[in-house]
């Protein structure tokens, strides 16, 4: 292995300069394939057929919503090498508001707070992170119980564009809806 030279080994962040990347908000992200090796299925006649590791990629995006609380789902492609996703972060309440039974009226009608403290706010790296994770994972089972090996199966980091207005939106939508026919 080659010595750490600062040169040619540079890490320049690809993120938004002083972006908050738990700032409420709708992002485009695109999450590779190391090598953009076609590990999660094929297209035939311009529609994606996922296969074993393509259902995992897929059942784990739409999994996303029930571990992060700020998370939504939009439009997302899975593709042979790579996957496309439209999320929105949503603002996390400060305190839990406890459920209260239908007839029953709070006293002076103040909002009753739970004492538990709040989620720590996520950030898109958070999510992306923990959804690679566990599609590789989930895969690596997969090569594991076939006795083969995986490798890696993601690229190192991940693309994302901070989606501003509405133009954007649909031209991004468009785009990812279309991908499996170009």
């Amino acid at each position: 292995m080659n010595k750490y030279n600062p040169n040619i080994h540079n890490r320049r962040s690809i993120r938004l300069r002083g972006h908050d990347y738990s700032q409420a908000g709708m992002y485009f992200v695109t999450i590779c394939c190391q090598d953009r090796a076609c590990r999660l299925g094929k297209i035939e006649n311009d529609r994606m057929i996922l296969n074993e590791c393509g259902n995992i990629a897929y059942a784990e995006w739409l999994k996303l919503t029930e571990r992060f609380s700020n998370f939504e789902l939009d439009v997302f492609q899975i593709m042979p090498n790579h996957m496309h996703g439209i999320n929105a972060l949503n603002d996390v309440s400060v305190g839990a508001t406890l459920a209260v039974a239908p007839n029953t009226v709070a006293p002076n009608n103040a909002n009753i707070r739970s004492e538990a403290s709040p989620a720590p706010t996520k950030t898109i790296g958070d999510i992306v992170g923990a959804y690679k994770s566990l599609v590789a994972n989930g895969c690596l089972d997969i090569y594991k119980s076939k006795n083969k090996t995986m490798g890696k199966l993601w690229q190192r980091n991940y693309h994302e564009h901070i989606i501003r207005n509405e133009r954007s939106y649909q031209r991004i939508s468009e785009y990812i809806y279309n991908d499996p026919s170009k």
